[in-house]
């Protein structure tokens, strides 16, 4: 456990597809004893019937989505209390919208520096290649994904940079090790 008084920290577990984000945050969680939650499962009807067709999802179906995210966050950042989320994030425009809300999309401005985020959140991605994240899939029972796909989340995706608040790790790494990487990154504040 942290020190008291300290402040209560909010991870948001982000990469590609495939990239394990649901294993590793509701593992992490567990170590912890945080609160988990899966992005997946707040998708509105519209778009989870979209994704079911094999639509892609456009920004303006994510936005609501990620809002919605942002307001759990908040939620458990005004009761002190720790959380993970799991969410692929992939552009930083989505990664705005997490840590800021509605009023990211506003103003389509990039944060001014010295700019104080409502949310202070640490973004981990978990970052490998495409090869290794297709290795990984196949290895999945009953977990087809196209290779266009694939290749589709990987031109999506945005790495973060600073100023964001995030740490990269490694898919080379085994499960354990990730999740111990991340945890004593958290715990060092």
């Amino acid at each position: 456990g942290r020190a008291a008084g300290s402040t209560m920290v909010l991870v948001v577990v982000m990469g590609v597809s495939g990239s394990g984000k649901t294993t590793v945050g509701s593992r992490l969680a567990a170590k912890l004893g945080w609160k988990f939650y899966d992005a997946d499962d707040y998708h509105s009807l519209e778009n989870k019937k979209k994704m079911a067709e094999g639509i892609p999802l456009n920004d303006e179906d994510r936005i609501p989505w990620l809002c919605a995210l942002h307001d759990i966050l908040r939620r458990e950042d005004s009761s002190k209390q720790d959380a993970i989320l799991a969410c692929s994030a992939l552009k930083k425009m989505y990664r705005h919208v997490l840590v800021n809300g509605p009023s990211a999309i506003e103003s389509s401005q990039p944060e001014q520096p010295g700019e104080t985020p409502a949310l202070k959140i640490l973004f981990v991605h978990l970052d490998g290649s495409i090869d290794i994240i297709a290795g990984r899939l196949a290895k999945r029972r009953g977990h087809f994904m196209p290779p266009e796909l694939l290749k589709s989340q990987f031109d999506t995706l945005e790495p973060p940079s600073a100023p964001e608040n995030f740490i990269t790790v490694s898919l080379e790494k085994s499960l354990p090790e990730i999740v111990q990487e991340i945890e004593s990154t958290i715990l060092q504040g």
